[in-house]
């Protein structure tokens, strides 16, 4: 009996779409090595760390700070209500700064970053290699990996807590002005309420995190970016499925993580 056409074609993209999954990881990993092996090698070109983190830092600071804001104004809104209804709006600051400083704000925040850094470095070093500059540096004696690829992944990773720790005053910001404006709340009573219901362990796993969140960003952009082909196409593919590996990622390694630190960090719980 012969297979349908359509059936013929559908088990070809399941081949294909396997194929490009464990290519990627095994291409990924490879990179990894590479990274972490000329990492330990110096000389280390701190001026180009430097002007990545500002370059970063500047662009994604205007959508983050947005988001942010919006993130705590929404989430009091969504959570005064349901507190009413058992009479603990005075639990209202403990309850939103807790979600903003676990989970919310450095998870959206990395998110935010992976979609606006991610794409823009692998659309960056995309553009690189397929117009032969990467291959040109080489011709040079300069190293394209030292000189584009571990600067960028240092800058990634020690940006994002930098800009989660905005990120998480800004929401709270946010909160009190949602608060202010339906009760009588003052600022000194909100911090105070924010300050008592917060440990020191709730900010160590939150902050620490996200060092591993901006390093997925950065090394997952500089891949797709590193080792585009195809011409024009191929730089457009690089820069989209950089924002969805790194998303991806993230999530993944945040289950992860939150798991480890509850295992760590029982209280927490």
């Amino acid at each position: 009996m012969k297979v349908p056409r359509i059936l013929q074609h559908r088990d070809l993209n399941l081949v294909q779409r396997t194929y490009n999954f464990f290519a990627t990881i095994t291409g990924l990993t490879i990179f990894n090595i590479q990274f972490f092996k000329n990492l330990l090698i110096p000389p280390y070109d701190i001026d180009q760390v430097k002007k990545h983190m500002i370059e970063l830092g500047i662009k994604t600071f205007p959508i983050v700070s947005v988001t942010g804001f919006i993130i705590g104004l929404v989430l009091t809104m969504q959570s005064e209500p349901v507190l009413e209804k058992f009479g603990a709006t005075d639990f209202l600051p403990a309850t939103v700064s807790l979600s903003v400083i676990r989970e919310l704000g450095p998870v959206i925040t990395a998110l935010i970053f992976a979609g606006r850094v991610s794409s823009g470095i692998g659309a960056e070093l995309g553009s690189m290699r397929v117009t032969e500059q990467i291959d040109a540096m080489e011709v040079s004696a300069i190293d394209p990996f030292n000189y584009l690829v571990v600067t960028r992944i240092i800058a990634t990773t020690m940006i994002l807590p930098i800009l989660t720790i905005y990120v998480i005053f800004i929401a709270l910001g946010g909160s009190y002005l949602s608060i202010i404006l339906n009760n009588t709340m003052s600022f000194e009573y909100f911090k105070n309420s924010v300050l008592a219901s917060l440990e020191f362990g709730d900010f160590i796993p939150s902050i620490a995190k996200t060092f591993v969140f901006g390093y997925i960003v950065g090394v997952v952009g500089c891949y797709k970016g590193y080792t585009t082909e195809g011409g024009t196409e191929g730089v457009g593919r690089a820069s989209t499925t950089a924002v969805v590996l790194a998303s991806l990622l993230i999530l993944i390694f945040d289950m992860i993580l939150v798991k480890l630190t509850l295992w760590l960090w029982p209280t927490l719980g």
